[in-house]
This record gives structure tokens, sequence and C-alpha cells, in this order.
């Protein structure tokens, strides 16, 4: 397999893995994980959602969370904005980058943002210029790329058509989702083939979740394809509210084990990094799905264990 050299990781997990905590917790406690996780080498963030605080509670803190995010040179903090006020908030906020959400079936962008695939791509527009005028980049983000859990499969042709506008707002950048984990090695080559094929300059990063187990498994599916761009969830945190079943993403230290196994570099140091998987375990209080931050790397050697019995 041609796999790429190096990777870029960007964490969702202060995003995509808190919404889903039905506990708030704490602004500072929130700054303090992600300024924790910019210590291990990772740049790329999608930090926080500009939502509704009666849909998303969790989120209410965005502005202040992104206020207190250690940035440096070569960081990139990102926020998911579903709506042209959500815009507005985080541009204000000072993000660098707003991310646009719209899902590639029609049941799942209503029960997601609560109108029809056209209402969100014509408020695009202005959230683009939004963008524009505060000098802040814009990447989109398809969810339920790769099945719904609603329709089941998603035709291909409904991702393109979604594309195609993105494109003609001057987006460059776009994030294919799975968003409920029905993702499977095939699904991922033809879909993300014929993306490619269609938009030959367009700068695509994925992100899948672990539902079903594949997550890893479509994920070297994808470096086989040359993609370089991934998203991930610190301890394997997140979900969807508003779709049934929908567990945790690809966990982010699990994937840079992976990636150092292949030999590919991503920045980032795994030791700190599960460092810091272990205390967002304490934090959210429960077991979390990630498998490195218990086991290890496969090289961490122990001393042997003494049978008392001889």
């Amino acid at each position: 397999m041609n796999l790429p050299k190096t990777v870029r990781i960007r964490e969702v997990g202060p995003r995509d893995g808190f919404q889903m905590e039905r506990e708030f917790i704490p602004t500072a406690t929130k700054i303090e994980i992600i300024n924790a996780l910019v210590r291990t080498g990772l740049c790329l963030f999608e930090a926080t959602s500009f939502v509704s605080p009666r849909a998303i509670p969790q989120m209410r803190d965005a502005a202040q969370v992104l206020a207190g995010i250690d940035r440096h040179e070569g960081m990139e903090v990102g926020a998911l904005v579903p709506n042209i006020r959500g815009a507005e908030n985080a541009a204000a906020a000072g993000v660098d980058e707003i991310v646009l959400l719209v899902s590639a079936s029609e049941s799942h962008n209503r029960s997601n943002i609560n109108q029809s695939i056209e209402g969100s791509l014509r408020g695009f527009e202005t959230m683009a210029e939004i963008a524009s005028e505060a000098g802040i980049t814009v990447r989109g983000s398809i969810s339920v790329v790769f099945g719904c859990p609603f329709e089941g499969n998603v035709p291909v042709e409904n991702v393109d058509r979604i594309v195609e506008r993105m494109a003609a707002l001057g987006i460059t950048a776009v994030t294919l989702g799975d968003t409920t984990g029905m993702a499977t090695p095939p699904i991922v080559r033809r879909v993300c083939r014929s993306v490619m094929d269609k938009y030959p300059g367009l700068e695509i990063g994925l992100h899948f979740h672990n539902t079903r187990g594949l997550g890893l498994v479509n994920v070297y599916e994808a470096l086989g394809m040359g993609f370089d761009i991934f998203e991930s969830s610190i301890g394997g945190l997140g979900g969807c509210p508003f779709a049934p079943g929908a567990t945790g993403n690809v966990c982010t230290e699990d994937l840079v084990y992976m990636m150092e196994e292949l030999g590919l570099e991503t920045g980032i140091d795994l030791v700190e990094l599960i460092r810091v998987a272990k205390k967002v375990e304490e934090t959210v209080g429960r077991e979390l799905p990630g498998q490195v931050m218990k086991s290890g790397r496969r090289l961490d050697l122990y001393p042997p264990l003494l049978n008392p019995l001889i």
C-alpha cells in the first residue's frame, strides 16, 4: 500500500465528545483538557460549537472555552456552527475556522439541524460571507455520508451535490462524516473515490465512528487511498445526540498508536496523550472505550510476575 508519510489528526473530543455528556463539565475543566491536548502536539481542534444552549446545554460556554485556550502559531481552532447566529457568535469569539454542518440525508438533517438540506445550504452563503469578512477560514462537514440511521444507504449523488454547492461558495476543505458508524471499507472506497475524482483539488478529511468496531479498519482503508486527515476523539468519547445508538468516535490515542505502528508521523506524543485520556475518563466518571489507554503501547514492558506457588 502506498501510505502517506505524515498524517494530520483533528481532535474533536471537546466538541463531538463533550456534547454527549449529560452532566455539565465545568468550563475550567474543558480548558484544562484542551490545553493538555495542545501540549501533546495536537494542532488541529474542533474545540466547541455555537449551538442553541437549549438543544445542547453542554456547549453553552463556547466563547469562554475559546478565550481560555493556549493558542500558538500553527494551531487551527475551529467551532461547529449550524446557523447564521452561530457563525456570528463564532466570529466574535475569534475562532480560526468555522465548520458548516449539513447531513447527506434529508431526515437526519431535519433531526439534527431542524431544517431541510436546501435550507442549510442556502444559509451557508451568508455564513461564508460572515467568515470571509472576519478573515476566518471555512470548512464544510457532511454528516451520515456513509449511511443514515433513518434512511439506510445514502446515494453518493447526495454527497456530490452538497460538495458541489460548497465548492461554489469557495470552500476548499470538507470533512466526510460517518456519524453513526455505518461505514465499511467497500463503502468508504466507493464514496471517497467518487468525491476525489470529481473534486481533485478538494482537501478531504474523514471522520469515522467506532459504533460497530470498524473505525480503525475504515481509517486503514482510507490511508491506502492516500487520505491523510482524520478526526478523532480523546478516549473515544462522543456520538450523535440525535441518532439512536450512535456511540463513540474513533479514539485519538488508538489512532495515533496505529499510525506509529505503521511508521507514519503525527507529531503527537502518545505517552502524554494517554495521560490526557485517563484525565478525561476521570472527568466523565466512567470507563471510556479507548484500548491503548488501558493496555499501553505494544513495547511498554513490565516486570514479570512471580508465582507464589513455586
